[in-house]
């Protein structure tokens, strides 16, 4: 199996396949997406549940995502993931989709059935697992900080928090009208009182050290839903003094080689954690959606070594 396909591979697809001795039936879409952990920890899922297909990688383009979808539905692939830049997009593509994936704007899972497509989203439900699983405490009892709230994991995440009833929550990209409309759709989950005395308890702040400074002192969780950390070469999206000991960190970005955000959240003595553990849940979850049956989650946590 090679390590990425291409379109040019799905338009030629009994050739690009012709030496596999079991087909690949599902895969992950993006751009990038060699970094993808996902086929070692859905291959093991498949595996583990005697399931005779494969999961591989495919780089496809923003303008090609369409005829992509057509061709994998014509070689009968069970579905896909969905990753950067495609979560958005692929929204528009698929034939139906839970009223909750519409108002988050984004799927990241496609389901390929009866000749129709589905679309889920397990951004949400993967994060809130996961913090659970990394901090020990529900996202209910938490005041959160998430920068890139524009973006389809960013979105996913806020609206979770939003159901969850966090403490407060805090939105922050880089064009700051993005935040602000999420935080418009999300204000009738924030109407009540909560414990932490008059300050608001849903804000969109501009990305900038000051205000940031004023806010992570009134914060638990910090959340990096950005790109930023795909990259070795990339720097924080937080600076270091603005981090303290109090703050809990969450990475979005899954990889055993730490980011510069978790480094830099170490040297400050905050607790941090990367995707990685986001990604096992997800992937549980996209598991379920694609067959109907339980995730055999310690195979795939073993997959990601975390345990």
């Amino acid at each position: 199996m090679k390590d990425v396909y291409q379109l040019a591979d799905l338009q030629n697809w009994a050739d690009a396949t012709a030496d596999l001795p079991v087909p690949i039936r599902l895969g992950v879409v993006g751009d990038p997406v060699a970094h993808s952990l996902s086929p070692a920890l859905q291959n093991s899922a498949l595996e583990a549940s005697g399931l005779t297909m494969q999961y591989a990688r495919f780089r496809i383009l923003p303008n090609e995502l369409e005829q992509a979808f057509r061709l994998m539905r014509e070689h009968e692939f069970v579905g896909v993931n969905l990753t950067l830049p495609h979560k958005m997009a692929a929204l528009a593509l698929v034939d139906e989709a839970a009223d909750s994936v519409r108002e988050i704007g984004a799927c990241n899972t496609v389901a390929f059935r009866d000749g129709r497509s589905l679309g889920y989203n397990s951004d949400g439900e993967g994060f809130s697992r996961a913090v659970r699983e990394a901090f020990s405490v529900d996202l209910g009892d938490l005041r959160v900080l998430l920068l890139g709230a524009g973006g389809g994991a960013g979105r996913a995440i806020a609206r979770q928090c939003a159901l969850e009833g966090c403490e407060r929550l805090v939105l922050v990209t880089r064009v700051q009208a993005k935040a602000e409309a999420l935080a418009k759709e999300l204000t009738a989950y924030f109407s009540g009182p909560r414990v932490f005395g008059p300050v608001p308890r849903l804000e969109a702040i501009p990305w900038e050290d000051r205000a940031l400074r004023a806010q992570l002192a009134r914060t638990d969780l910090v959340v990096n839903a950005t790109p930023v950390g795909l990259r070795l070469t990339d720097a924080s999206p937080i600076s270091r003094p603005l981090l303290a000991p109090h703050l809990m960190v969450y990475d979005l970005i899954p990889s055993d080689t730490r980011t510069a955000l978790l480094v830099a959240a170490a040297e400050a003595g905050a607790r941090g954690s990367d995707g990685r553990s986001m990604l096992l849940h997800q992937g549980a979850l996209a598991f379920e959606f694609w067959f109907n049956r339980p995730a055999p989650l310690a195979v795939m946590r073993r997959s990601l070594g975390l345990s």
